[in-house]
């Protein structure tokens, strides 16, 4: 058995590409789009990890709701510098929901309220300002 992918639905296909590629730093490597079935399919990896874990967003043509999310639980993604990772971040507008203020984890969400939790490579790194005294903001 091998992992392929995990399929995320979005509402809005560009601000979900702006926040997975432009700010998370996703790589799109596919699309499909299947005009019989009024759906877009676009497949996303981490940069030169194209053939190992992908994100699969699906872009239903008709709107639903699809609630928070929450059920799905969340994505993970390891970084090699959590503070910078959260300081591009909410520089380019995310809001970081739970800040690493142990130096190794966070968590953010994405357009579609999925929540992405970001893991310090190696282990975690000393506790720093701003971080370690911000709050939680919202859900993650």
């Amino acid at each position: 058995m091998r992992f392929l992918h995990t399929m995320v639905r979005v509402t809005d296909i560009d601000q979900s590409l702006d926040f997975y590629c432009n700010k998370l730093g996703l790589r799109e490597i596919r699309r499909k789009e299947v005009p019989q079935g009024r759906y877009t399919l676009v497949f996303l990896a981490a940069p030169g990890q194209e053939d190992v874990a992908k994100i699969e967003l699906t872009y239903n043509w008709d709107k639903e709701p699809y609630g928070e999310g929450r059920n799905f639980g969340h994505l993970a993604f390891e970084v090699e510098d959590i503070y910078g990772t959260c300081e591009r971040l909410m520089a380019s507008g995310v809001t970081i929901n739970r800040p690493p203020r142990d130096g190794y984890m966070a968590f953010v969400r994405s357009p579609d309220n999925v929540s992405v939790e970001l893991l310090q490579k190696g282990g975690p790194k000393a506790p720093a300002e701003p971080w370690a005294s911000m709050p939680n903001t919202g859900k993650w």
